[in-house]
């Protein structure tokens, strides 16, 4: 497979989008199915009350088409293929239904906490199963070549990585094009890293992927006419997890994923921090809305965390 051929899956997958997505959004809007805002967010966010949501949709049937089409077409390892597809889709699945509730019943909480936590540790073993089975790893990678086998633990490493960045990827999905953006840059950076390894099967996934993604941005960007909702964040962090996991090379996640990480990051501090002292260190939690409520635009934080995702990226790229 030459690289100039993962053109087709990324053009397809961007053409797919681009041609659902308007259609998504006249359908949600007869039909009233828009975003809920927080009423605890930033009062200037309840204008984008009665947006269009689970736009991920959209995402997820172009990748799902592409990935299973360029899996057959090519000679790859297409059970790999499917095995990303699977888990880009059972995370969506669990998001979907998240936000169907929110949407059907006008709340702003769908799944609680603990229903999503058993679909997305249920969908993890099964992953962690098909990855055992295909390529029998029980290691993670860690910088300069070092491997660490995890044994029976690896079990719970894969169970981690996948909760936590789908959950990551989720909490940074508040802005205007943010998630689509400083994803796009992720995977585009895992695609390089697949072709330099030759594991185009993953590579094709990536493809499809950064295609759905540019397509999408087209209505996800200031002022966005749709959001993914948890049906594309969810599914988009796993995604990414599960890639890392297939290359065995977990570890750049965390700097190619430097902002997921940072959103997630400043959660858990603030909730701590408020519950030990009383005191919250930002102003308000993810930390993309303590930028804004400092006076930061939509525009300027999206271009700022994309410029530290792509800053972070070459740098995890230099180092392999």
């Amino acid at each position: 497979m030459q690289i100039t051929e993962l053109l087709y899956p990324f053009i397809l997958s961007g053409l797919i989008v681009a041609g659902l997505t308007p259609v998504f959004i006249k359908i949600f809007r007869k039909r009233q199915l828009g975003q809920t805002t927080r009423g605890e967010g930033p009062s200037w966010h309840q204008v984008k009350s009665g947006t269009p949501t689970m736009g991920g949709i959209a995402i997820l049937i172009a990748v799902s088409i592409i990935t299973v089409l360029f899996g057959r077409i090519y000679p790859v390892r297409s059970n790999l293929v499917l095995l990303l597809t699977f888990i880009l889709l059972i995370y969506g699945s669990i998001g979907f239904i998240d936000d169907y509730i929110k949407v059907m019943m006008k709340r702003n909480l769908g799944l609680t906490s603990l229903q999503k936590l058993i679909g997305q540790i249920i969908a993890a073993v099964l992953f962690y199963l098909g990855v055992s089975q295909i390529l029998g790893i029980e290691s993670i990678a860690l910088p300069f070549g070092v491997s660490l086998n995890l044994g029976i633990f690896y079990l719970v490493f894969v169970l981690f990585w996948l909760v936590g960045f789908s959950n990551a990827t989720n909490l940074t999905d508040g802005l205007d094009g943010l998630l689509t953006t400083t994803a796009f840059i992720a995977y585009f950076s895992y695609t390089v890293i697949a072709v330099v390894q030759d594991q185009y099967e993953v590579a094709i996934f990536t493809s499809a992927i950064l295609g759905a993604l540019a397509g999408f941005f087209l209505f996800n960007k200031k002022p966005a006419q749709i959001f993914m909702g948890d049906v594309g964040s969810l599914a988009l962090g796993a995604g990414l997890a599960g890639v890392s996991i297939i290359l065995n090379q977990e570890w750049t996640l965390l700097l190619i994923g430097i902002i997921f990480v940072a959103e997630t990051a400043s959660v858990m501090l603030q909730v701590s921090s408020f519950k030990l002292t009383g005191k919250r260190l930002f102003k308000m939690s993810p930390i993309h809305h303590h930028f804004e409520m400092v006076g930061w635009g939509e525009w300027k934080i999206v271009i700022v965390f994309s410029l530290i995702t792509l800053a972070a990226s070459i740098v995890t790229l230099l180092i392999l």
